[in-house]
């Protein structure tokens, strides 16, 4: 397993930016996590992968990564795992093939929810409740950090069990 303390430091430094923010809450900071950062840096991103693949639940038969930032790390995952990824959109487009998931069937299959932060699991609940109406087993997520602010918890309450490969307390 790689170094926790190395791994995190790296996204912090990475991702941390300053300026003058406002957040989804209205209220202005002068720090903002830019998540999207790191999960475009292909060499942080590759260890980002190789780390996760080992937390992944046994028995997992797909990887769903969630729109959008969930989108680039179930995609290197699924490339170190060798487990089929799926790309979940927060609503069925209404063209095409009109899916919720595309890229491979999660119908009856067990699926791994994957999503790169975490704060309330909000947004891992609605997701994980339309996956189950498809027909998708779901009793795990797997994100690469947890903000600490109440989402394991959260998903717990909704029977979905929250694995981390880094926390906010780790960077």
């Amino acid at each position: 397993m790689m170094d926790k303390q190395s791994l995190g430091a790296k996204i912090r430094a990475k991702a941390l930016i300053t300026g003058s923010f406002t957040l989804r809450s209205g209220r202005t900071a002068t720090e903002y996590f830019d998540k999207y950062r790191f999960e475009s840096d292909s060499q942080i991103l590759d260890e980002v992968a190789r780390a996760m693949a080992e937390l992944i639940p046994a028995g997992t038969e797909v990887l769903a990564g969630l729109e959008m930032g969930g989108i680039p790390v179930v995609t290197m995952l699924s490339h170190y795992s060798g487990i089929p990824a799926a790309f979940v959109r927060k609503k069925a487009k209404k063209y095409g093939t009109a899916l919720l998931a595309e890229g491979c069937e999660i119908k009856g299959k067990q699926v791994l929810v994957v999503e790169d932060v975490v704060t309330s699991g909000g947004q891992i609940i609605l997701s994980a409740a339309d996956l189950r109406s498809l027909g998708a087993k779901i009793d795990s997520a797997l994100c690469v950090i947890d903000r600490e602010e109440g989402g394991n918890e959260k998903l717990a309450e909704a029977n979905i069990n929250l694995i981390s490969l880094l926390r906010k307390s780790d960077m």
